[in-house]
Formats: C-alpha cells, sequence, structure tokens
C-alpha cells in the first residue's frame, strides 16, 4: 500500500469518528430534551428552539465554508470545525455548575417523619407556608442554547468537505461504497447517544445527593461533557492529513479536479496559499445560480427540504411521545431507540450503498430505488395510527370525580374542584399526584380529600380520602399512594406493535438513503459537488431543522393538560397530556402534508433525472 493510499485510510477513519462524536452529541441532546425541559421548567416550544439553535448556527456559515473550503486546506478545516463542537457540548454541560441544586418542595417534604399524621386535606402547604417551586435561575437555559449553536457552527466544515474529499480522490465506482461505510458507521453515534441518554437519565442530577422528589431529573449535563472530549479528540488527526492526494484510478489516468489543480509539493502549496479571498468570492454567485439552475438538483432539495421537516420533528420528541403516548421511562425510551431503532437505520444505510456498488446502478435507478423505499416506509408508519393507548384516567382532567370517563377531556379549572373537595382550600396549580387502587389519578393528596397519612417520603400513604370513597362501594379501600397510576395493562402490547413497524419503517427507508445521497452528487458538474453538498445542508436544516422543532413542540403544547407554575408567576413545562390529541396532532399532520407532497416531487425528480440520463453530454456526469 502506498503512502498516499494510506492517508486516505486514515482520512476516512478520522472522518468516521468525527462523524461518530457529532452524532453521538446530536442525538444526546435529543435523546436529554425531556430532562432538559423538566430541570429548566421549559415548555416544549422552548425546548424546540433551543433544540433548533444548532441549525441556526449553521445558517451562518455553512453556505460560506462550503464554497471557500474547497478552494482551502480542506482536513485542518474540518479540525478546526471538531474543535468548535468540542467548545459547544463543554458550554452545555457547564450550565450545571453555574446552577444551585436542583429542589422541587413538595407535599413529600411534609410527611417525612413515621409518627407525624396530617390531614392533606387542610392543605398542609399551606399550613408549613411551603410553597411548591423549582428552585432555578431563569436565563440558565441561555446556555445551552449558546453551547448548541456554537456547536453547529463548528459541524459546519465536517460534512460537505469530508464528503467531496472521499469523492475527489477515490475511484467513482468506490466512492458510493465509502460514503455508505461512512454513513453506517456514523449511525453508531446515535445509537451510543441513546444509550448514553439512558444511562445519564438513570443517575440524579445532582450526583451524590438522593433527593425523595419524585419528579426525576436525569443527569443531563454528564453526556455533554463526554461527548465533548470525543470531539476534541476528533479533531487532532485531520491537523497533520495533507490538502490533496492522487485520484485513486491512478496517476497516468486520473481526472484532477477543479480544486485539486495543485500537487503536494512545498512550491505548490504555497502559491495555492496566496489566492485571495476576494478572487475566490467572485465565483461564488456565478456557482450558486448554477447549481441552483439544475433542474434534477433543485427539485432534490425540495424533497429534502420536505423530508427533513418530517425526520427532525419526530426524532426530536420521539423519545418523549413514548413516555407519554405508552408511559415508558425517559431511560427505557432513550435505549429501545438506541438498540432497536438506530441499529436498523445502519444496516439499511449499509446494504442500500452495497447495491449500488453491486449493480452499478444509474442516477435513474437511484432515484427510483429512494422513491420506492420511501412509499413503502410511509405506508407502514401509517399503521401506527392503530397503536395507541388511552388517557390515564385522572380526576378532573380526563375523567369526572365519581369515576365516569367524559368526552374528550375536562378543560375547565373548576373541574378540578368537586364536593368531596371545596372545603380542602387546596391550590388548582399543585401537582403531587396520587393513585388510587382503582386506578383514578389525582393531581394531589389534597384534591383526593385525604384526612390522614402513613409512612414517609415516596412511601407515604394517605387515608380516608373522601373523594375516593365516593366513587367506589362501601368496603372499598379509600387510600391512595404517591405516584402517577400506570397505563393500562393492553397498553404494553400497543408500544410492541409500535416499535416493531417503527423498526420495520426504519430499515425500509434507509434503503433508499444513500442512492439519494449519490443523486446529489452525480446530477451536477465536479466543481460543485462542495457547494452542492454545503448549500443542501443549508436549506434543509434552515428550512426543516430550525422550524420544525418548534412547530411540533407548539403543536404537543397545545395537548397539553396540566401546567405547573413557576414562582415567578409564569407557565412552566407540562405534567400530563391529552394522548390522543397528541398523537393524532403529531402524526396526522406528518402524514397529510409531507407524504403527498414528497411523492409528487419524486416523481418529478424521477422524470427530470431520466431526461438528463438520455442526454448523450450527460452521460459522464450522471452515470457511476
Amino acid at each position: 500500500m502506498s503512502r498516499h493510499q494510506i492517508r486516505f485510510c486514515l482520512f476516512i477513519v478520522a472522518l468516521s469518528f468525527a462523524y461518530f462524536s457529532k452524532a453521538l452529541t446530536g442525538t444526546y441532546m435529543k435523546s436529554s430534551i425531556t430532562q432538559i425541559e423538566r430541570r429548566f421548567d421549559l415548555s416544549s416550544t422552548h425546548i424546540g428552539l433551543i433544540d433548533g439553535s444548532f441549525e441556526m448556527g449553521n445558517l451562518l456559515f455553512l453556505a460560506v465554508v462550503s464554497h471557500f473550503g474547497a478552494k482551502l486546506h480542506r482536513p485542518r478545516l474540518i479540525a478546526a470545525g471538531c474543535f468548535l463542537m468540542a467548545v459547544g457540548a463543554f458550554l452545555t454541560g457547564l450550565t450545571h455548575f453555574f446552577m444551585g441544586r436542583y429542589k422541587y418542595d413538595t407535599v413529600i417534604q411534609v410527611f417525612q417523619n413515621d409518627n407525624l399524621s396530617i390531614a392533606a386535606c387542610v392543605d398542609p402547604l399551606k399550613t408549613l407556608d411551603l410553597v411548591p417551586e423549582i428552585q432555578i435561575e431563569p436565563s440558565m437555559w441561555i446556555y445551552v442554547f449558546l453551547g448548541n449553536a456554537l456547536r453547529g457552527i463548528g459541524e459546519t466544515p465536517v460534512t460537505p468537505l469530508g464528503i467531496s474529499y472521499i469523492d475527489d480522490f477515490a475511484r467513482a465506482e468506490n466512492s458510493p461504497f465509502y460514503i455508505a461505510c461512512l454513513q453506517t458507521i456514523t449511525l453508531l453515534g446515535p445509537m451510543f447517544g441513546f444509550l448514553l441518554g439512558s444511562y445519564c437519565a438513570r443517575l440524579y442530577v445532582d450526583i451524590g445527593y438522593v433527593d425523595m422528589d419524585s419528579r426525576w431529573v436525569g443527569a443531563w449535563w454528564m453526556g455533554f461533557l463526554v461527548s465533548s472530549g470525543l470531539l476534541l479528540i476528533s479533531s487532532i488527526p485531520f491537523w497533520f492529513l495533507p490538502r490533496s492526494l492522487p485520484k485513486q484510478d491512478g496517476e497516468e489516468n486520473r481526472e484532477t479536479p477543479v480544486c485539486e489543480i495543485l500537487n503536494e509539493t512545498e512550491d505548490a502549496q504555497n502559491n495555492n496559499h496566496n489566492l485571495k479571498l476576494t478572487e475566490i468570492a467572485k465565483g461564488f454567485f456565478p456557482s450558486l445560480r448554477r447549481l441552483l439552475g439544475t433542474p434534477a438538483y433543485f427539485l432534490l432539495l425540495c424533497g429534502s427540504i420536505l423530508k427533513f421537516n418530517a425526520f427532525i420533528g419526530l426524532l426530536t420528541f420521539k423519545a418523549k411521545y413514548m413516555e407519554q403516548q405508552f408511559g415508558q421511562s425517559a431511560s427505557r425510551a432513550n435505549f429501545l431507540i438506541g438498540v432497536l431503532n438506530l441499529p436498523a437505520v445502519a444496516i439499511g444505510i449499509f446494504l442500500g450503498g452495497l447495491l449500488m456498488k453491486r449493480y452499478k446502478l444509474s442516477v435513474v435507478s437511484g432515484a427510483q430505488l429512494s422513491f420506492a423505499t420511501s412509499f413503502m416506509s410511509y405506508l407502514l408508519m401509517l399503521l401506527q395510527f392503530g397503536t395507541k393507548c388511552d388517557n390515564i384516567p385522572i380526576a378532573g382532567l380526563t375523567v369526572s370525580y365519581n369515576g365516569s370517563v367524559t368526552q374528550g377531556v375536562l378543560s375547565s379549572r373548576e373541574m378540578l374542584f368537586s364536593e368531596c373537595n371545596r372545603d380542602c382550600l387546596c391550590s388548582a396549580e399543585e401537582w403531587d399526584p396520587v393513585c388510587s387502587d382503582s386506578g383514578i389519578t389525582y393531581i394531589s393528596p389534597c384534591m383526593a380529600g385525604c384526612l390522614s397519612s402513613s409512612g414517609h417520603g415516596k412511601n407515604t400513604v394517605f387515608h380516608n380520602c373522601t373523594c375516593v370513597s365516593t366513587s367506589f362501594p362501601a368496603g372499598s379501600s379509600t387510600s391512595v399512594r404517591l405516584g402517577q397510576c400506570p397505563h393500562a395493562k393492553d397498553c404494553s402490547r400497543s408500544f410492541t406493535s409500535y416499535m416493531a413497524i417503527s423498526v420495520l419503517s426504519s430499515f425500509i427507508n434507509a434503503l433508499g438513503a444513500t442512492p439519494g445521497y449519490m443523486v446529489i452528487i452525480r446530477c451536477i458538474t465536479p466543481e460543485l459537488k462542495s457547494l452542492a453538498l454545503g448549500i443542501q445542508t443549508l436549506v434543509t436544516r434552515t428550512l426543516g431543522g430550525i422550524p420544525a422543532p418548534m412547530y411540533f413542540g407548539a403543536l404537543i403544547d397545545s395537548t397539553c393538560l396540566k401546567w405547573s407554575m413557576k414562582s415567578c408567576g409564569g407557565r412552566g413545562a407540562c405534567r400530563i397530556y391529552n394522548s390522543d390529541m397528541y398523537r393524532y396532532s403529531t402524526e396526522k399532520f406528518q402524514f397529510t402534508l409531507f407524504e403527498q407532497i414528497c411523492q409528487k416531487l419524486l416523481t418529478s425528480i424521477i422524470i427530470v433525472v431520466k431526461t438528463f440520463a438520455d442526454l448523450p453530454q450527460s452521460i459522464s456526469i450522471l452515470y457511476f
């Protein structure tokens, strides 16, 4: 193996590790969404804004880096980007140390003494002058926002410059396989990111303290410090890799790309460094006009925007959806995504690249394969409408106090009160759920009308609850225990069906990922490859990555049944959602809009690409 081949292999290995590290960090951010939401007491809309800050950082620099980077030292630009991502992740995790201990005063802290029995109905929180509130600094979440945005800025050179570097120096028939391998290794990052999120969600946010609070918040900050170290390590090899390499086809037959006319000699490198940035900038807008004037590329770009909206919106809140819809813990939801969904996606992407290499698929065939797999994936995901869990019976919200199921939900604040608790001086803003043996949840022991208690901490049991006794015959238990009632047993079967459909749909959709990616690379002239990938990433993240988490979050917020209240009087995080409306608002929006438009655009793309492929002068560009 020659020196150049060794360097090329080292570049692929280094780029794979950089992709792995940045993907791990990005998915860990999404796996920690619910933990950050509880820690900072934010709504889903605010969480969507924080998640979209990564794309905002990309928006600032991606187009410029993609254009100028093709003319400069690409490996070193990638190294600088990895370093910036490491700093951004470190700043995000460091926010935890700027804050005090997480402390949420609840009714649990009132009942700490085994020998003390207090009547919850007389509202002990008011009696002891103990007001429930989350002890946080209101503006601390801005550091998480800035750290995520800085990570987005650092990511700008990695994808477009890395892919174009491989495609420029690899054999034409090997390029799809290399990129498929790269994407497959990259998907190990999200898998380990969700597993890391699962592990950190099991650790209490303030490690070393034992907190009796039922509103568990995991150690969300720890994973960012781990990922920061990985990103810092990934930047090191790129500082020592060369600016350019010989084409794998051989020195005598290689067609030197425009961005690699200069050889590796010291004099040539010095001459290239003397290029003025103003001279490079003059060609930016003409290049952009040529790029967007390519019909196949423009239609592919439109299709990517729509698909990216659906993908980002669902991925950001997928773990939360599993928590709210099926009653899964944050740790288990992240674990299942990491060990089931993402390996299926990795296998699908790898097999898609292998199919292109084995059968030497043209751009037309690649576009057709991408369309077919996307269509089949959407058909499978439609089956998820049948996988659901009913709303948890919550007195005053989803059921009346006599236990009868209401039509829809009870939205009136007055419905939280009944004759059985009207004299208890309860606060409607409390959220200390208790569960009765009948499976009905009450938002607090006071709302359940409980007159005595036993035990302490999380093991506290409340007795002689008047609201419980009004719903059931004499002789039934009138006690409640701390904590929200679990979902019904049949919900576990629905969750199993949901996961099976999700895994199969992810695998089929991933089969068309590499063919669709290669269509973009091959439908344009070689000197525009880097710019094309950069513009695609910029536009999809700007029009998909930024608004999608926010409007998906707004849709989720619209289904909230009970909000927390901050000490300053503002609305905090949602405590419980309407399961039916949650499922309908997210899935229905996705299927009715994105499925129909994506199918039409993909069909148009195939026709346009077919037209281009029939032109003799385009054969050298459009076929592998």
